[in-house]
């Protein structure tokens, strides 16, 4: 897994407009990557996902399929202005949500499409610099 993500971490960061929007992207992969080798494919090795990025010239397109049964997407709560979850499970489904400017199941929640529109940051110009700060 930590390889598919890289691959397509190194593939998308080159058109990425900042570091946030590449960090974004990186934290909803590994949430939907994670989901589906645990979920979709059991942690059994000898399942495969695919995954699929498109650089649209709006938008990152990522796509995460595995063999699972799905789930009831219905059935995931992000409720409140932090998107909190405190279930059992979930929780990374409203990470990627709070990142991502779609997330949108197909094939009963075997399959999830992560969309972010390019060039759009998370932050102003001055909480980024003080978001920079804080972390230099």
């Amino acid at each position: 897994m930590v390889a598919a993500r890289q691959a397509v971490v190194d593939f998308v960061a080159p058109y990425c407009a900042n570091e946030v929007e590449e960090v974004d992207i990186f934290v909803a992969l590994q949430e939907a990557l994670a989901n589906a080798v645990l979920h979709g494919c059991g942690n059994d090795p000898a399942k495969t996902i695919q995954c699929s990025a498109v650089i649209e010239p709006a938008a990152f397109v990522i796509t995460i399929r595995d063999p699972g049964q799905g789930f009831d997407v219905d059935a995931i709560r992000c409720d409140g202005d932090a998107d909190t979850n405190f279930s059992t499970h979930g929780r990374g489904i409203c990470l990627m949500r709070s990142v991502m400017d779609e997330v949108t199941y197909r094939r009963g929640g075997s399959e999830v499409e992560l969309r972010k529109v390019r060039g759009r940051a998370r932050f102003s110009p001055e909480q980024s610099a003080s978001h920079s700060k804080m972390s230099s």
